[in-house]
């Protein structure tokens, strides 16, 4: 257990902030901090073809000790951080033995952790949780998936008689704003099918996410004196604001659950000449996916012709649902299934409320269901792991490996 919360932390203090407003890969530069990390560790852990390319990717092989042809399988995580909360020194608090009352983060900023409102927790109620100091986010999405990946690895690698096939693995930046895996060489990784080790509480299985899109509504309005505005003012805000009641109020995200669909207004500003709205779609059906896209459509041709085409409407499609490439190859959900239920987890089989490298690799030719790797409360200061979960994920990929090389 220590030492895998001693790597765990070694990974999560360096920090890995990915930014969607720059154009490079990785998307920043401190991100090559971790990855140069990373390399020189799998070497270390004897892991061969270790290589890192000019986008900060990861690939690592572990040869296979078997005689027998079996696939080629993967595992794979990201290692930058989220830009939606501060990842800038990270102090993990280690509360060992957790009694299952409040614990409290920030004691200076009154900062909780509380199961009255974070329910989760009294599952892990004797357990080893690893939180943050109420400041920052800890990092667990996705620095749990790779400490659980390059654990399983070492101890393959010192564990012969554990026997598998070739197994690769690969660490990518920038998953957190939408690009892991834009240049991801899917070729070159050479596995028939991988897993993402990029879920949460222990247990999850899934192989279903979103159908996603953004879209940008940008309104032209006309200023005018308003004591003299009747017939000429044209108010962007209050156009923006009838756009929006355009909209179902139940389909957000706070009123929605399981495969239920919404839209996410994330930023609107603007003033009476010129205002904008950003907003995501998501829906597990690529029919009502398809709706959804045609609802904003409908509403702007609508409101153009009330206020003499004032909207511009762009929408980009993001990801689409990997079920579509999962389902015709299922024998890889139910060996991880069947590993999960081989160490003592229950397997939650159930579609991700969000992305996933996965999704993308799927429709690159790379089938990649996703694995737990325990983390809860991503992308805040709440955000909490058990490590007995992610001791659980390193025994789960181990017999994965295992059980690739027996299956028929």
């Amino acid at each position: 257990m220590q030492q895998l919360i001693d790597r765990f932390i070694s990974y999560v203090k360096i920090d890995t902030q990915s930014d969607p407003n720059s154009e490079t890969t990785p998307s920043t530069e401190k991100q090559w901090n971790l990855a140069h990390k990373l390399v020189a560790e799998l070497k270390a852990i004897g892991m061969q073809d270790v290589s890192i390319d000019n986008n900060a990717y990861i690939m690592a092989t572990l040869p296979s000790n078997i005689t027998q042809k079996v696939p080629v399988i993967g595992f794979i995580s990201h290692f930058d951080t989220t830009p939606d909360f501060s990842g800038t020194d990270i102090n993990p608090q280690i509360i060992r033995d957790y009694d299952g009352k409040d614990i409290i983060l920030n004691k200076e900023k009154n900062i909780i952790l509380s199961p009255d409102y974070f329910e989760d927790l009294l599952q892990y109620k004797g357990q080893t949780l690893i939180t943050t100091d109420g400041t920052t986010l800890l990092g667990a999405d996705d620095k749990a998936g790779i400490t659980e990946i390059m654990t399983a690895m070492e101890y393959l690698v010192q564990h012969p008689e554990i026997k598998h096939g070739t197994i690769r693995v690969g660490f990518t930046p920038d998953e957190e704003i939408g690009r892991g895996a834009h240049k991801f060489d899917v070729a070159k990784f050479g596995a028939a099918w991988a897993y993402t080790m990029d879920g949460s509480q222990i247990g999850e299985l899934e192989y279903e996410n979103f159908n996603a899109a953004g879209a940008k509504v940008s309104i032209t309005g006309k200023s005018v004196h308003p004591g003299y505005a009747k017939g000429k003012m044209v108010n962007a805000l209050g156009i923006a604001n009838e756009f929006l009641g355009r909209l179902p109020k139940n389909e957000t995200p706070e009123r929605t659950c399981d495969r239920e669909g919404f839209f996410h207004v994330y930023e609107l500003h603007g003033e009476i000449e010129k205002a904008n709205i950003e907003l995501i779609i998501r829906d597990h059906d690529h029919g009502n996916f398809l709706k959804r896209k045609e609802l904003l459509k409908e509403v702007t041709d609508q409101l153009n012709k009330d206020y003499n085409d004032c909207i511009e409407l762009e929408i980009a499609d993001q990801y689409f649902n990997m079920r579509e490439k999962i389902e015709p190859v299922m024998h890889i959900v139910d060996i991880a299934k069947k590993a999960m239920e081989q160490v003592g987890v229950s397997p939650i089989i159930k579609p991700i409320r969000g992305g996933t490298d996965g999704s993308q690799l799927s429709f690159m030719g790379l089938p990649c269901p996703n694995i737990f790797a325990g983390g809860h409360n991503f992308h805040g200061k709440y955000e909490y792991v058990p490590v007995e979960s992610m001791q659980k994920a390193v025994e789960v990929i181990v017999k994965i490996c295992e059980l690739t090389a027996k299956e028929k």
